[in-house]
């Protein structure tokens, strides 16, 4: 599979304050009406969130040092470079197939991405090639990739790019296909999952893949929201892909230090 193949809060009072409107009386309406407009006025009022730059995204990334045992990559060899190389046969499951590949999954101009990855084991590294072993030749695949994308959001963009990939998980259950550099890949089933969590709120899902006809493959994806910014991590085990084993899981450790570094 290619890489560029590969998303409520909300509470009522109303009842509560009609209750207290009718025990308290007339009495006290013309108070708590010059409240509420006070109040009404001050929301209003309130700046509404304005989205960071992508210039200014592009600082919040990930760096090498920041977790022990990664390095980053710009992954500007191996991320798409705009939603246009992304698509898919149902518009509800873009936002999908967009978290996957490190893309916005709402609706902005600001974004930006990087590849962290998993350093190997060194212990091989030091032995002379002459002494690696199969396990070693093995071992050197067993690198897990997790694509990091970064947007940002005018007033409740964030909000609504989180409910278009939790409703994607609805409408796509059932699968879709998804196209990237002229090659289409099936996605035989998507499952909601119980992700890392963080930031404000967050949607996990694992996407199930056609290989081919050679068996299926696994991959796993966290959105998270913080504010009005979203993160979306995205990971594959080389190891994994080429023997069907099983998916590499999302690094808790790599999600809780992105998601600290949102404003």
């Amino acid at each position: 599979m290619k890489r560029s193949s590969g998303a409520r809060i909300g509470a009522t009072l109303a009842v509560s304050a009609l209750s207290l409107a009718l025990i308290t009386g007339c009495s006290t309406e013309g108070s708590d009406d010059a409240k509420d407009t006070k109040e009404s006025a001050a929301e209003s009022s309130a700046p509404a969130a304005k989205a960071l730059t992508s210039a200014e995204l592009e600082k919040l990334l990930l760096a090498t040092g920041d977790i022990k045992g990664y390095k980053v990559d710009s992954g500007d060899d191996t991320l798409p470079k705009s939603k246009d190389e992304v698509k898919t046969d149902k518009a509800e499951c873009a936002p999908l197939a967009w978290s996957m590949a490190a893309l916005a999954p709402g609706e902005t101009d600001a974004s930006a991405g990087n590849t962290v990855t998993a350093e190997p084991d060194a212990s091989a590294a030091s032995k002379d090639p002459s002494e690696l072993s199969e396990s070693d030749f093995e071992n050197a695949f067993d690198v897990s990739v997790t694509f990091v994308g970064l947007s940002s959001y005018d007033g409740d963009g964030a909000e609504k790019a989180l409910k278009a990939v939790s409703d994607g998980l609805t409408a796509c259950s059932g699968g879709y296909a998804m196209t990237g550099e002229d090659e289409t890949t099936k996605v035989t089933k998507v499952t909601k999952e119980t992700g890392n969590g963080g930031g404000d709120e967050s949607v996990a899902y694992a996407t199930d893949v056609d290989m081919n006809g050679e068996g299926k493959a696994t991959f796993h994806t966290e959105v998270v929201r913080k504010g009005n910014s979203v993160a979306t991590f995205y990971t594959l085990n080389l190891a994994a892909l080429g023997t069907g084993g099983k998916a590499a899981s999302i690094p808790a450790e790599l999600v809780t230090a992105q998601v600290g570094k949102l404003k």
